[in-house]
This record gives C-alpha cells, structure tokens and sequence, in this order.
C-alpha cells in the first residue's frame, strides 16, 4: 500500500473550522485539526477551500451524446415518438466510434466534480447490444477514475417490439447493473406488462430498475401506485428509481402525501433533472416526507437537446432555479440531490467525507454550501482515490 498522504486545509461541507484529511489506500484514514500533519507528504493544500464528496450524475445518456462533434441543430419533431426516430437516423448515420463521444465527455464531467455515474444505454432492435458492448467498454476504460452503473434501456418499448426483451436480458448477463423501462402505458400501451416484466427481470438477476415516467396526469400516479406495488411484492425495497416522474407535480400537497409516505416507506428514489418546461415532482415536499430524491444531466449535447454540460453543480442551480428557492437551506437541499441523494439512490458504499469513505472529493471556493450552488466557482479540484485528477476545472488527463 502506498503510504499515507494528507489533503490540508479544507472545510468539509462548508464548516467553519478547517481540518486535514489523512488518506490511505483510496480511502479517508483520519481527520485532524490542521497543523497536526506536517510529517506526511502533501497530495493538495485547499488553502480553506470547501470540501466536498464528488457529485452524482445520477441519470445520463452517454451513449447518445455528440459530444466532440460539430454543432448538430436539433432536428425533431414535437412528439416523443418523433424525437426516438430523429436519434435512431442521427446515430445510425455517425461515423464517430462512441468511445470518441463518450470518452471526452467523461473526462469533461470529471473535470466539473463528477466521479459517480449512471447512464442508460439503449437495447433496442435498432442496433442490437452494440450500445451496450460500447458502453461496458469505455466504462472499462474509466473504470480507475469513475464508477459507473449501466441501465439497459428499452427506449422505444419494450412489449412492443419482438426482440427487446431478449436484449435486455442479454444485456444484464454482459454485467449491466440495472434494468430499464419506459412509459409503461405512453410507449408500450400495456402498463401491467410492461412493469411486470421488468420487476421479473430484475428478481431474476438481482438488480435494480430505474424506470423513465414521462407519462401525465392521474396516469402516470396511477402507474406510479403500481410500480410501488410490485416493489413491495418483489421485494426491492431500496433498489427501485423512478426517473422524471412528471405526475408527482400534478397534484396538490395533501393528495399527493400517502403516496410520498409510501415511497418513503418502500425507499423509492425519484430523479428529476428540474426541467423548465413541464410538471416536475415537488422536492421539497416529498423530501418532507422521507422520499429520496437524486438528480441528473438527462440529455448531454444528443439528438434530443443541444442543451446540457454535465456539470452538476449548475444541475442543483437549476433545481434551486425551477423552485424559486433562495434560503441558504433550501439551496442546500438542492445540493444533495448531487451529492448525498444521488449516492443513496445508486446505493453507493464509502460515500461521504467520513474515516472509511472512499477518497472521492471537489473541491472549490466558496464559504458555505449555499454559495457553492450560486457560484458554481469554474475552478474546481477533483480527487479520485486519493488522486489528483482535475485542477482549476481542467482534466489531468489518465
């Protein structure tokens, strides 16, 4: 093991008083006072910088982005359905290998604080595994700076395309962690089917499913009172996310209370990227409650949206942007879905700036947690194991 080195002067979540970290092994060894290190070599002096444990990117799609690519206009038409068949002709006719897209952008993302990653990869008929076997490939390339759980996703059905399934299940069985689905009665027009054959898939590999909702209204909550009741029957408690979940923003605090208290109850995490343009789940109410609630990029320069950075940190000033929040708590709140809540989401282990957490750290300038999310300071100091792996907002390379 390499020998102890000490990352100095810095405040963990924005406290006051600063503290040396000790690390060892990748890992948190010990906290002290600052001043009580001096005999162990230096890995970075934070100079009374805020620390904080690297952030989430809890739901992306790396396999879909132009990142490195000349600017692409979006060419879509308005409808979901017209968007899915826009991709499949802008992805079938790129001559770009995915590891030359999705590479850079990891690197990018790393560089802005991201060392935690889930990323919904397509099996879809389409093109068969090969968005998987790219995937699980450049994910082998990064996988000594990044975790990364991979989603197969259904995105243009699941039930209603011969051949999905088969896919999916193909997919699970080359290491992909999680089971995707897609709008069970918009996309699929079989809702019962289409959850239940997911939540089969899942109990029979031992994984987890992350579910895109788009679906509206009394709809999709109905869909959403379903999927928490094959969690309960399936006994994933702990292991389901609901992404988007547009319906959860229909509805008035005090109807939608029993069903937050039941995904509360059944640790059902919710993902929302705080989208300007439709109904968003209500944060902060079903934070009340006890609901875990995660964020993500979405769509990072693809065929659905030029729009998108990867940055985290302007995620959760987005998020704050959506709800009109200014108190310094609920600016707060809007950092732990980058941070905290997408690890619980993701059921990350050595998360947090604690001895035993693993040494994943940014680090930047900014007095409090508050100030973080409003500055979202370029500048940024990334640590990956107790390495150092991006400085001033710039990957160091491998």
């Amino acid at each position: 093991m390499a020998p102890a080195q000490v990352i100095r002067n810095v405040r963990p979540w924005g406290q006051s008083a600063a503290v040396d970290l000790i690390l060892a092994g990748g890992c948190i060894q010990a906290i002290k006072p600052t001043g009580e290190t001096s005999a162990l070599e230096c890995l970075y002096d934070g100079q009374g910088q805020l620390l904080l444990p690297a952030f989430v990117e809890a739901h992306t799609h790396l396999d879909k982005t132009l990142w490195t690519l000349p600017w692409r206009g979006n060419s879509a038409g308005p409808t979901r359905n017209d968007r899915i068949a826009n991709e499949h002709g802008v992805l079938n006719h790129l001559n770009s290998p995915m590891a030359e897209r999705a590479g850079p952008l990891i690197e990018h993302c790393i560089a802005q604080g991201s060392l935690y990653f889930r990323s919904h990869v397509d099996a879809q008929t389409e093109w068969g595994l090969k968005h998987i076997e790219a995937m699980v490939a450049v994910r082998e390339t990064y996988a000594h700076l990044v975790d990364m759980q991979l989603v197969a996703f259904p995105q243009g059905g699941l039930l209603n395309k011969p051949g999905v399934a088969e896919l999916m299940r193909a997919a699970l069985d080359m290491g992909v962690e999680v089971v995707g689905g897609i709008d069970p009665a918009g996309i699929d027009l079989d809702p019962i089917g289409h959850l239940r054959a997911i939540f089969d898939m899942a109990v029979t590999h031992e994984c987890g499913i992350d579910i895109h909702l788009h679906d509206l209204g009394e709809l999709g909550r109905w869909e959403i009172e379903r999927i928490a009741d094959l969690t309960h029957a399936s006994g994933l408690q702990g292991k389901v996310m609901i992404s988007h979940a547009y319906a959860l923003g229909a509805f008035p605090s005090h109807e939608l209370a029993p069903l937050a208290d039941r995904l509360a109850a059944l640790d059902i995490s919710i993902m929302t990227c705080a989208p300007a343009h439709v109904s968003v789940p209500p944060v902060a109410m079903l934070r009340a409650h006890g609901v875990n609630v995660c964020s993500g990029s979405d769509s990072i320069r693809d065929a659905w949206s030029p729009m998108g950075n990867g940055d985290m940190l302007e995620r959760a000033w987005l998020m704050a942007h959506r709800f009109g929040w200014s108190k310094d708590a609920d600016l707060s709140m809007a950092l732990d879905a980058v941070t905290t809540g997408g690890a619980r989401a993701l059921g990350i282990e050595r998360y947090g700036l604690e001895p035993g957490c693993d040494a994943n750290f940014v680090l930047l300038a900014a007095e409090n947690l508050a100030e973080a999310v409003v500055s979202r300071s370029p500048r940024r100091t990334v640590i990956s194991r107790g390495r150092l792996v991006a400085h001033d907002g710039l990957f160091l390379g491998p």
